[in-house]
C-alpha cells in the first residue's frame, strides 16, 4: 500500500515563502495525479493545486494562482508545493493526495497524507 508523507510545514511571516513536500513510499507511483488540499479551522477541506504525474499539466485554485507552484520529481516519487507571497488566509493544515484524476474534488483522490500545519503570522 502506497503511503504519502508530507513535510515542510511551519510558521512563516506574511509575504514569506514555504515549500511543502509529499513523498510517496514504494518503488512505483501508480496514480495519475497528485493534488494539494488545505483545511482551515471550522472550514471545509478545499482544493489548492494538482499536477498530472506523467505530463506535468497543472491546475490551481484561483486563490493561490500566481503565488503557489506545484511540481513533481518522478525519480524521487515526490511532489512539491512552493508557496510564495503568503497571506494569513493561507493558514491551514495542508494535505497531499494522489488519485486517478487531477480534479478539484476530494473524491478524485483515494490516497491521502497525514497533513502538515502551515501558519502565516507575524
Amino acid at each position: 500500500q502506497v503511503q504519502l508523507v508530507e513535510s515542510g510545514g511551519g510558521l512563516v511571516q506574511p509575504g514569506g515563502s514555504l515549500r511543502l513536500s509529499c513523498a510517496a513510499s514504494g518503488r512505483t507511483f501508480s496514480r495519475y495525479a497528485m493534488g494539494w488540499f488545505r483545511q482551515a479551522p471550522g472550514k471545509e477541506r478545499e482544493f489548492v493545486a494538482s499536477i498530472y504525474w506523467s505530463g506535468g499539466i497543472t491546475s490551481y485554485a484561483d486563490s493561490v494562482k500566481g503565488r503557489f507552484t506545484i511540481s513533481r520529481d518522478r525519480a524521487k516519487i515526490t511532489g512539491y508545493l512552493y508557496m510564495n507571497s503568503m497571506k494569513s488566509e493561507d493558514t491551514a493544515v495542508y494535505y497531499c493526495a494522489a488519485g486517478f484524476s487531477m480534479g478539484h474534488s476530494k473524491d478524485a483522490y483515494d490516497l491521502w497524507g497525514q497533513g502538515t500545519q502551515v501558519t502565516v503570522s507575524s
